[in-house]
């Protein structure tokens, strides 16, 4: 017991160390919502910073080529060729930038130095363009330039180049007012997103939280208040399913106890009349007195046998209601095999045993095993019941319209006492059952189970002539047409 308890200890610690390696459902949604979302917002931060830098680049741009413009606009043309029309006072005023240092230069086509810094050069322009944009170091500082060319009054060009001071610090200032405010609101949004995702799986955590706590054999509902409170429809679904599916549980544990307590209870009386029997004959040494004993052992062992048949028989059924599959059945087909195979029995018991509407092809949907278990269980029921002077059971099969009918038929002494609803019921013996003391009452419950099972509508009245008892089983709108040319299924008879 201790080595089995060690056992069951390091299997129960190994799966929680399993479990616990893995991250929390909160925690992957979080990720899940938190990752994307800092990566958008990254890469949209990005390119509107990127956007916005190249058009404030292209704003400084303008006014460098409108200085440009400036100083080409006072350029001259005199005897020695063109010079620059303004004193070094105006340039600075006209060249004048509050946090920036500019340079110019005027160059003929040469590259001889007119007016300006010497030195100072752009790249070369394209044949076709008026003005260009560039990027140089002059004087160990790194500096935005424009060429401009010019050909009135002369050939020349106008270069103006300053420091991108001013561009670094608007650059910093668009980082500070939009990328710091966005990254208060993200954190803001991280936080409230794992407050809201925490709420929201609390009723999960709730449920998880009262079903470990249960004992394995309490199969009762988990209380509305878990999960009433869920804010989202699916964690509310969820603890209607696992309640639905407790209450699966339950009604199927209920059945096999049921099942179990039946066959203890109703094997225990056929069981100890053999051994009642044995034991007679053990006391007695008559040969006669053990031959009468056999015998009574042999008819308790079949009663036992056909009691267990049919309580497996039911809880089978109990079992079939998933996956049952249905086909088309030659429903006179099977009714007339399972009638040669009870014609042996039938005779043995002196009962006139006939069938009526055989001969015409009648196709149902439906399902051979059960639809034989069904005329198996009416017709042994007719054949053990159905007492009467001259008795007859018949089985008939009749079309009504899109109906099909299949019934059996005797002229035994009927309902009696006992309404077609209690005859239903499981361990409920008719009149004749209890007269001659056979029988377990679930003949009728197994084929009511069938019947339920094939969708069909299932009928106990009395004969037509007043005498016996008519059930009858009636599948609406489950006629196939006779000539479908789906593969049928044709039970054989069996000898």
């Amino acid at each position: 017991m201790c080595w089995k308890k060690s056992l069951r200890e390091r299997s129960a610690g190994a799966m929680a160390g399993e479990i616990s390696t893995k991250p929390s459902l909160r925690s992957r949604l979080v990720r899940h919502v938190v990752v994307p979302l800092v990566l958008t917002w990254g890469l949209g931060t990005a390119v509107a910073l990127s956007v916005a830098n190249y058009f404030a680049g292209q704003a400084f741009d303008r006014s460098l080529l409108d200085d440009a413009y400036a100083v080409a606009a006072n350029v001259r043309i005199d005897t020695s060729g063109p010079m620059l029309n303004l004193s070094p006072s105006e340039m600075v005023a006209l060249l004048f930038d509050q946090s920036e240092s500019v340079y110019f230069a005027v160059l003929l086509p040469s590259g001889v130095l007119v007016a300006g810094h010497a030195g100072l050069h752009a790249p070369e322009l394209p044949e076709e363009a008026p003005y260009g944009f560039g990027d140089i170091l002059f004087q160990g500082r790194e500096l935005r330039v424009v060429s401009l060319r010019r050909s009135e009054p002369a050939d020349f060009i106008v270069v103006v180049a300053q420091t991108s001071v001013s561009r670094s610090k608007l650059l910093h200032r668009m980082l500070a007012f939009a990328v710091i405010p966005q990254i208060l609101l993200l954190v803001f949004l991280i936080w409230w997103l794992r407050r809201s995702i925490k709420r929201d799986l609390r009723p999960l955590i709730g449920l998880q939280a009262a079903v470990d706590r249960r004992d394995a054999r309490d199969l009762t509902p988990v209380p509305s208040s878990v999960t009433t409170g869920a804010s989202t429809r699916d964690v509310e679904r969820l603890g209607l399913a696992v309640n639905s599916m407790l209450a699966r549980l339950s009604e199927s544990i209920r059945a096999q106890r049921e099942f179990a307590g039946n066959v203890a209870h109703e094997l225990r009386t056929p069981l100890a009349g053999i051994r009642a029997q044995a034991d007679y004959a053990l006391a007695h040494a008559d040969p006669e007195v053990w031959r009468e004993q056999l015998q009574g052992i042999v008819l308790g062992e079949a009663r036992a046998s056909h009691m267990v048949e049919q309580l497996l028989a039911l809880a089978l059924a109990d079992e079939a209601r998933a996956g049952l599959k249905l086909e088309p059945v030659a429903l006179n087909e099977l009714a007339r095999g399972v009638l040669l195979r009870f014609l042996a029995k039938a005779d043995a018991a002196g009962v006139d045993l006939g069938g009526e509407g055989l001969d015409e092809r009648v196709l149902v949907q439906g399902h051979a095993a059960l639809l034989e278990g069904i005329l198996g269980n009416l017709l042994d029921n007719a054949l053990r019941y159905g007492v009467a002077a001259h008795p007859q059971v018949t089985v008939t099969v009749a079309r009504h319209d899109c109906d099909v009918v299949i019934a059996v038929t005797d002229n035994g002494p009927g309902l009696g006492e006992l309404d077609a609803e209690q005859l239903r019921q499981r361990w409920t013996l008719g009149p004749a059952g209890r007269r001659m003391g056979e029988g377990a009452g679930l003949g009728l419950a197994i084929v009511s189970r069938y019947v339920e099972l094939l969708g069909a509508r299932l009928s106990l009245d009395a004969a037509t002539n007043g005498a016996g008892l008519r059930v009858s089983v009636r599948f609406t709108d489950a006629a196939v047409p006779s000539d479908v040319t789906t593969q049928l299924h044709v039970p054989q008879a069996k000898s």
